[in-house]
């Protein structure tokens, strides 16, 4: 696929996406189309050679797997990881505050977001609603405005003339959205508000009440090329839709003679342990119901390599000092092996060797990061998965400005390379890595 056309639909998928509920659905049409089956968890899975398939947890986390018709699972699975959540501000669950005239709702911190960001963007809302139908059966769907909603107004610098030296951001009370000049008691509460949007969206779902939600504010600035030659991609959520979507277009380019799987986990931005997150039960389970025999399931972990894919920190020319000498990723200047002699990372010299002989055999360079030994390391669901699966792993990224911001820098050709070096991993024929 050609660069231009890559990040076409890359720019559509992060507008689509903008919660991992909406995510996981944007995925799901695409594999749908592909010719995917989905897997029910209660059902028995009817795996057969040449097959395709792909299963969703908590609506949120979805794996997706060929099996190989040379290669079966149990003579290894070329996996490939990322996440589908990224930091945001949630609402909490009576949020509704009226405070000087102005109808608020009071939010929560997910992940480690930066905040400043977030200040006089217009913000949409999105996420998934829970509810009970004409006929009292628990129900879900998702829902997204789709138009800005809410703006958190900075204080003017009239009334804070410390504010570009020192202002800090308490969560609890500086970054409570306004939506509305109607403080009064007659407007509606925040549940009949979403009852009313799940109707627009979802006329024939019959929901009488709403009786929980996970919603999450976002900004409505579309994702775009920017940059004198176009040659930056700008988006909320890159950190880490951009892996999620360039795994799949992987995964879909696959030939079909290796047994692929790609999962993209929920809950990476807050730790991962959840039914949903890589901390979870997901990925194993999977593979064992894929070979319920433990000495097979032995030998397809020990033949298998993971790919944990998400964004690194590139050189930033304002702060250059931040990074290590030798260690500072230029956008645009290809993917990134990230290492980290404590773990952070699960790359090590086999994986990250790996990596490097299939870039080469795409023509695509590669870049390495390392953090300064006098700062601390950030981490991925790779060393999760690899101590959770035993699976070799490796960590590499796309690397990226701003990351946790409401608005992340990315570089136009990274992605679409970095799928390249995807594909040839799904396809490269033979054992990936080696006996010693």
């Amino acid at each position: 696929m050609h660069v231009d056309e890559f990040n076409r639909e890359l720019l559509a998928f992060l507008a689509a996406a903008t919660t991992p509920f909406h995510a996981v659905e944007a995925l799901v049409t695409r594999l749908q189309a592909a010719g995917f089956t989905p897997l029910p968890a209660e059902q028995a899975w009817p795996l057969k050679a040449g097959g395709r398939y792909y299963l969703t947890r908590n609506d949120s986390s979805l794996i997706a797997f060929t099996v190989g018709t040379e290669c079966p699972p149990e003579a290894g699975m070329r996996m490939v990881g990322a996440h589908t959540d990224s930091p945001c501000l949630m609402v909490k669950p009576t949020p509704e505050k009226r405070r000087a005239g102005y109808f608020q709702l009071g939010v929560e911190v997910y992940g480690g977001a930066l905040l400043n960001p977030w200040f006089d963007r217009d913000l949409s809302l999105a996420g998934r609603v829970s509810f009970a139908d004409g006929g009292g059966v628990l129900r879900t769907a998702t829902v997204d405005f789709r138009r800005p909603l809410a703006v958190i107004p900075s204080l003017a610098i009239h009334l804070d003339r410390e504010a570009n030296q020192s202002r800090s951001i308490n969560p609890q009370t500086d970054i409570l959205p306004v939506l509305s000049l109607q403080a009064d008691a007659a407007l509606p509460s925040f549940r009949e508000l979403l009852r009313e949007r799940v109707l627009e969206e979802h006329p024939d779902c019959g929901v009488a009440e709403v009786l929980d939600y996970e919603l999450s504010f976002y900004d409505t600035q579309p994702p775009a090329l920017v940059g004198l030659h176009s040659e930056f991609v700008a988006s909320a959520r890159l950190d880490n839709l951009l892996s999620c979507f360039t795994g799949l277009q992987s995964l879909l380019a696959a030939d079909g003679r290796q047994s692929c799987l790609l999962v993209c986990n929920d809950h990476e931005e807050v730790g991962s342990l959840s039914t949903a997150g890589a901390q979870g039960p997901m990925l194993l389970s999977t593979l064992r119901r894929m070979v319920p025999d433990e000495t097979a399931l032995a030998r397809l972990v020990a033949q298998s390599v993971m790919i944990s894919a998400d964004n690194a920190h590139g050189i930033h020319p304002n702060y250059a000092d931040r990074h290590d000498d030798n260690h500072g990723p230029l956008l645009n200047a290809g993917p990134v092996i990230k290492i980290n002699a404590n773990q952070r990372y699960a790359t090590n010299a086999e994986t990250a060797g790996l990596f490097r002989l299939l870039a080469r055999e795409e023509g695509v360079p590669v870049q390495s990061f390392v953090v300064r030994s006098d700062m601390g390391c950030g981490s991925t669901i790779g060393p999760i998965t690899a101590g959770g699966t035993g699976v070799r792993t490796l960590d590499i990224g796309v690397p990226t400005f701003a990351m946790h911001s409401i608005r992340e820098l990315a570089g136009r050709d990274d992605a679409a390379n970095l799928s390249r070096v995807l594909r040839r991993f799904y396809n490269q024929p033979g054992p990936l890595i080696g006996n010693s």
